[in-house]
């Protein structure tokens, strides 16, 4: 029994139709709509719809979409809680948003955004308690993706077939679209009364996602959870007729704006205000910034030169979805060598590096050494604490000891180290401030980084200005030296010989699991872990900690805790010496043997182990 029906090829509207077919057993699905270029065509041997299309840097894909002439009311095919529950990341929105790596099989489809768009308004609606008279608006950015303007057609279809008004903020930068529901400015269509940025992060072409925002700030994991839910009924009421009458909607309400424009002029104002009001309180700085050929291109341009720096060097500003020249996250040693070679050619005062939608960021100074993990932890603190002597610094779990010897022995302040996740560290910080202990840094070792001033905003651009803050009102003050200013603040923060990070796997289907989740099973071997510390006199089993287990031991640490979203058990290895490093090792090892459903291999390899 199939499930079809038929629909108008038009060039440059967006329309979205899919079909299902059970065939013994296998459900296939037929689908067509716009390629990124907006053209369809027809195969005519084959009656399959072919789309083409070719990004910026000429790489072509290839899809085959079948389709058949009978018409039917269903328009797309049937999808459960559980699979749009799958695209939960946390407090995103994540999947494969198009074809390109085998196995991977596309699960952010066009009517997916659709209804997940819908259900954002509904979501809307229902907290300002918006009636039909208040027309609620919405903007929407994106990041280099090359899917990023079929979702956010798709997205906007769902927005406005709900009556929203839609606002398209093109190439945008996620901590700019959070910044849109605070900016007071009618000529940009602000304030925005809900935010979404269309990005995936660091993670390969082939994927795409959704971030939310109110001007409270990001969506949390509950919020997730109920905009899917919402999400999944909307889509199975889909419809031949509905999908086109949302299209045409959504002609009517889009607008679009360069809000851009703002937010740069706030940040190149911020080093201005903190130079004494200087025009150019940057002159004669060389400094050269990686965008990855993702959202960041615009900092060179649009911040440094207008404050006087020498942008010459700058490499990969041009957005491109394929990412072909480095993946675009300062936690990648590929990444962070290119920005190094960047400055040391050049003879730069500084590199600044983004990832793709700039709410993560790391440098490098004139020298080649890096700013980022524990460094731009020990940096960010150093500044924050000159301002607000003696306030609490919120940090991931995997910081290192010597990390808190340095906030609390040589800059006065407070290191509360809690869970890994960067909306995590950044509610613990606004939590610890409601009961009265001043916090006014959330910081995660991944670059994510948010200040209380900046609206607990995890903004990679804005802990760059912090950072040329620094720069320009040392010069103000007659300090030369270029950024040796910035190396000077870390100086004496203690960094181990050894630092490794060893990812344990769950093979959920081993038998040894017994039909339990991966969850579970990992909570098992944390538990058994915690029991066998106490039989060792050379550990300790850290006094309070928030994930894991963290235990310090042979002059070093280790931190063994559960993945926020993945099968896998992350090893977190810091010591003074590779001996230390073994000895480490071997105590986890002896612990997580007997788990037979755990795949050690990694932490074989480093205790030398058959």
């Amino acid at each position: 029994m199939a499930a079809t029906t038929s629909g108008k090829i038009i060039q440059n509207v967006f329309v979205s139709h899919c079909h299902q077919q059970n065939t013994r057993g296998r459900r296939d699905y037929y689908c067509f709509g716009p390629s990124p270029l907006g053209k369809l065509a027809w195969t005519d041997s084959s009656m399959q719809l072919r789309t083409l299309f070719k990004p910026q840097n000429h790489f072509s894909f290839q899809r085959n979409f079948h389709s058949n002439a009978s018409a039917s009311a269903t328009a797309v095919p049937y999808l459960d809680k559980t699979d749009f529950l799958k695209l939960q990341n946390g407090s995103d929105i994540r999947g494969v948003a198009v074809d390109g790596v085998e196995g991977e099989l596309v699960n952010l489809t066009e009517p997916v955004a659709e209804a997940i768009g819908a259900a954002f308004a509904a979501w809307l609606m229902e907290k300002k308690k918006a009636d039909a008279s208040q027309h609620l608006r919405v903007s929407i950015g994106h990041d280099s993706r090359i899917s990023a303007k079929l979702l956010q057609n798709a997205i906007s279809r769902g927005l406005a077939g709900a009556g929203l008004e839609v606002v398209h903020y093109g190439l945008a930068s996620t901590p700019a679209m959070f910044n849109s529901t605070l900016t007071k400015n009618e000529a940009f269509l602000c304030p925005a009364d809900g935010s979404i940025m269309i990005t995936a992060s660091h993670l390969p072409f082939n994927r795409n996602g959704f971030k939310f925002f109110t001007n409270a700030g990001g969506f949390g994991k509950a919020d997730i959870k109920d905009i899917l839910e919402r999400a999944a009924d909307i889509y199975n009421q889909f419809t031949e007729e509905s999908l086109p009458n949302s299209e045409r909607k959504a002609s009517l309400s889009i607008k679009k704006v360069d809000y851009m424009i703002v937010y740069t002029s706030d940040l190149v104002k911020a080093v201005r205000k903190a130079a004494g009001n200087i025009e150019k309180p940057l002159e004669g700085f060389h400094i050269v910034v990686d965008a990855g050929n993702g959202a960041g291109g615009f900092f060179a341009a649009k911040v440094l030169e207008p404050l006087g720096a020498i942008t010459s060097g700058s490499q990969f500003l041009e957005p491109d979805g394929l990412f072909p020249n480095h993946i675009p996250n300062p936690e990648d040693k590929t990444a962070m060598k290119a920005i190094t070679q960047a400055v040391l050619d050049n003879k730069a005062d500084l590199g600044i590096i983004f990832d793709t939608d700039v709410d993560r960021s790391a440098a490098v100074d004139f020298t080649g050494r890096e700013f980022n993990r524990n460094r731009l932890i020990a940096l960010m603190a150093a500044i924050v604490l000159e301002e607000h002597p003696g306030t609490t610094i919120v940090t991931d779990s995997v910081t290192s000891d010597g990390l808190t010897t340095f906030i609390e022995k040589k800059l006065g302040g407070r290191h509360h180290r809690f869970k890994r996740g960067y909306k995590n560290v950044i509610d613990e910080a606004i939590r610890l401030n409601s009961i009265g202990e001043e916090s006014h840094l959330a910081i995660e070792t991944s670059g994510h980084g948010a200040l209380k001033e900046n609206h607990w905003l995890d903004d990679g651009a804005y802990l760059m200005v912090k950072i040329l803050n620094k720069l320009a009102s040392a010069r103000a003050s007659g300090k030369g030296g270029g950024s040796k200013v910035l190396t000077d603040l870390i100086d004496g923060l203690q960094e181990p010989a050894f630092a490794a990070e060893l990812r344990l796997k769950i093979n959920q289907n081993h038998p040894d699991l017994k039909g339990g989740s991966f969850r579970e099973y990992g909570e098992a071997v944390l538990k058994h872990l915690e029991n066998s510390i106490g039989s060792d006199p050379s550990l300790l089993k850290a006094p309070v900690n928030y994930e894991g287990v963290r235990v310090s031991g042979y002059g070093g640490w280790f931190l063994l805790r559960l993945s926020l979203h993945d099968p896998v058990l992350p090893l977190n290895i810091e010591a003074p010496s590779n001996d230390d490093a073994v000895k480490l090792g071997l105590a986890v090892l002896a612990a997580v043997k007997d788990f037979a459903g755990l795949d050690t291999s990694a932490l074989n390899k480093l205790v030398g182990a058959s």
